[in-house]
């Protein structure tokens, strides 16, 4: 795995010609999934009961510390600039609840990035949410709405999942959507389970379908856990993605993680086979160069080696928070993504 560092600020020179210089601000977009992070307050209204103290995870105070400080460690480099190594924006998903979000964004190796977040409590069984946490000095949000996905089993009882969380707002004075994601999971097979995703990539077209026709030309970027690869039919056929942005239509999204994905890259490993579940999906507007604006530039997966499992039977694995049910005191599951996006510089 490799990832790429970046400054706020960048140049780019024709050689032999002072005149051509260019220089453009960059803000970095981020995912991570944060792998159950858990409070160790029992929740009755919810199953918590092994994230707990008393719980099979054992799940104490210093443990829960430590998962705070572990996460903190990787996202405050996360953004990959001179300035400010914090991600600008950052999506996340298996939160508990608001009270893990707020100690997370006080610890101190990200007081300097002057975070809020957006977050609502989900009807999801495991009681784990998606949620935005935003620089307050480049964000500002002006709307957000937590859809629900209603999901049913074959017996028609409701199957309670994780909301989709859809923000518009401005970064440094332009507007941009953003649709958070954490889709069902492949629990039961993955071909059984595959009606629930693509139900859940039916809400996230009809919220796209939304949002451009009440800002037609507003950049938009779709993150999360999927929960499918690149080249699953939620994504690539009800999302309708391509590989190559030069080609987006209306209707379509540029998939920066699929040539990724092609290439043999994942963000979670499982049976000795690597998925990308997490990944940014892009409308035009997003990756279209205008005078003035925003666009895509990079994406990448965060992968430094203190995230790397080095050992063992899982080597190359991310450093997750349990191994085989046993506590091993990692980060998360998955390996966080990212974007950076650019604007030029008068």
């Amino acid at each position: 795995m490799k990832h790429v560092l970046l400054f706020s600020i960048i140049w780019f020179s024709c050689f032999g010609c002072g005149r051509c210089q260019q220089v453009f601000e960059v803000r970095t977009i981020a995912f991570y999934n944060l792998e159950n992070l858990f409070d160790t307050v029992n929740d009755t209204t919810h199953y918590d009961d092994d994230r707990t103290a008393s719980g099979s995870g054992r799940w104490t105070k210093e443990r829960y510390t430590r998962k705070l400080e572990n996460l903190a460690k990787v996202i405050s480099g996360l953004g990959g600039s001179r300035r400010a190594a914090h991600p600008d924006i950052l999506g996340v998903c298996e939160v508990e609840n608001r009270e893990v979000l707020q100690d997370l964004i006080e610890q101190p190796l990200l007081q300097s990035a002057n975070y809020a977040y957006i977050h609502a409590d989900s009807p999801d069984e495991r009681g784990i949410d998606v949620a935005l946490i935003y620089d307050q000095e480049h964000f500002i949000p002006t709307t957000y709405h937590f859809q629900k996905v209603r999901l049913y089993d074959e017996r028609f009882h409701r199957d309670k999942t994780r909301d989709q969380l859809i923000v518009v707002g401005y970064l440094d004075g332009e507007e941009m959507g953003y649709i958070v994601n954490h889709w069902p999971s492949r629990r039961g097979g993955t071909q059984k389970s595959e009606a629930n995703r693509i139900r859940a990539a039916l809400v996230t077209r009809q919220l796209m379908d939304s949002l451009r026709h009440e800002h037609p030309e507003m950049p938009v970027i779709i993150m999360g856990d999927f929960n499918d690869n690149p080249d699953n039919k939620s994504i690539k056929q009800v999302l309708q993605t391509l590989s190559v942005k030069d080609s987006i239509g209306e209707y379509q999204l540029f998939n920066p993680m699929e040539k990724l994905y092609a290439r043999g890259y994942g963000t979670i490993g499982y049976r000795d086979r690597w998925s990308l579940f997490d990944q940014f999906l892009l409308n035009r507007h997003a990756v279209r160069s205008r005078p003035g604006r925003f666009i895509f530039w990079k994406s990448g997966i965060y992968a430094p080696p203190y995230l790397v499992r080095s050992t063992g039977r899982y080597r190359g694995y991310p450093k997750s928070t349990y191994v085989a049910g046993k506590y091993s005191g990692g980060y998360s599951d998955h390996f966080p993504v990212y974007i950076h996006l650019i604007r030029q510089v008068d």
